[in-house]
């Protein structure tokens, strides 16, 4: 089929090809470029809190925590200021507040917590198992489905590094009285040092940036397809203004010269004068048609001196032809007088 199309249609047709093929290969590229610009972006902003966090819990261990332990033995109530995980908590719980910050969410997800609202859900125990098991990971991040949105999560692990920590979560018999008191002797006991006990995580909702992703790469695979649109008009243009007219004389003379109408057709001349103006470039279309011009005017020459021969040698033939009309037409009259001179004498001698 492509071999029955003309110049113009085969050479967009091409082209489209070429073009649609670009913009496929375009479209995945930067497809996977933008989905990972999307999820670096929501891994930083899940960074940039989990730091903020930790210098919350650094600063409750280094500034905090000594003022108010020795008022644990005290006081009736437990104090949680003075736990570096809570005021972590209630930093980001406040944070929240902000209706920028309203779907983040920030957990110490511990596997055997003193406070119960830190307890891993099975997700985050299986994160805090794969910490355990390759103790050297430094992070672990992913997406995971939570209160009916898809959301992005970083962790870190949570272990004893402190001698200090275990006062807390030794045995209950150490802990301070206002802790059991506050949260009872049944959970948050038997950690060790250097233990892996939980996770800090948090989770960043990554809809509304993945949805400002795909509007950034349909807004660009728009463009690209407008602007290929438009070189396909402009190369289609030029083309058949560059190309195409100026052929076009050639492919004329030379369907007349294979139907052997150079002489005959009053356009011929007509066509070789518009080949005379592509004849003046300096292109190789130009070459080409000097060459061509000096074929069909040698051609063209031909036919004329043959029609012109033509003419002379049927104008002879009727010549002759009337010439031996005329003697014919001479010995026919000539033999005509001779019967009837015949028929005379023939009469004299029957009458005498």
């Amino acid at each position: 089929m492509l071999n029955n199309l003309k110049l113009a249609p085969k050479f967009t047709l091409l082209l489209s090809v070429v073009f649609i093929s670009a913009i496929v290969i375009s479209g995945i590229i930067l497809s996977q470029t933008t989905q990972q610009k999307a999820e670096g972006e929501v891994a930083s902003q899940g960074r940039l809190l989990m730091e903020m966090m930790n210098s919350v819990r650094d600063y409750t261990s280094v500034n905090v925590n000594p003022l108010l332990a020795p008022r644990l033995e005290t006081e009736p109530k437990f104090i949680p200021e003075t736990v570096p995980a809570y005021s972590a908590t209630e930093v980001f719980k406040n944070l929240r507040e902000n209706p920028k910050y309203k779907d983040f969410f920030y957990k110490e997800a511990v596997l055997n917590p003193t406070n119960l609202r830190d307890q891993a859900d099975d997700f985050e125990a299986e994160i805090v198992n794969r910490f355990r098991k390759d103790s050297k990971s430094q992070e672990i991040s992913g997406f995971r489905n939570l209160f009916g949105k898809q959301v992005f999560y970083t962790t870190k692990a949570i272990s004893i590094k402190k001698q200090s920590c275990l006062r807390c979560h030794s045995t209950p018999e150490v802990a301070p009285k206002s802790q059991l008191a506050t949260y009872g002797a049944e959970h948050g006991f038997g950690w060790n040092l250097k233990d892996i006990v939980g996770v800090q995580i948090i989770y960043v909702p990554s809809e509304e940036v993945f949805g400002i992703a795909h509007q950034y790469l349909a807004l660009v695979m728009g463009i690209f397809i407008g602007i290929f649109a438009l070189v396909i008009l402009v190369i289609n243009f030029l083309l058949k203004r560059t190309v195409i007219q100026q052929i076009r004389p050639m492919a004329r003379l030379a369907q007349k010269i294979s139907n052997d109408q150079m002489s005959s057709d009053q356009t011929a001349q007509s066509d070789i004068e518009s080949l005379s103006r592509v004849a003046g470039k300096s292109d190789e279309l130009g070459q080409l048609a000097r060459l061509f011009k000096k074929m069909a005017l040698a051609i063209y020459d031909r036919e004329q001196s043959f029609a012109q021969q033509l003419k002379e040698l049927h104008s002879k033939s009727e010549q002759m032809q009337s010439h031996t009309q005329s003697k014919n037409n001479r010995i026919a009259y000539l033999k005509a007088l001779q019967q009837r001179a015949q028929m005379i004498r023939n009469k004299v001698k029957g009458s005498s």
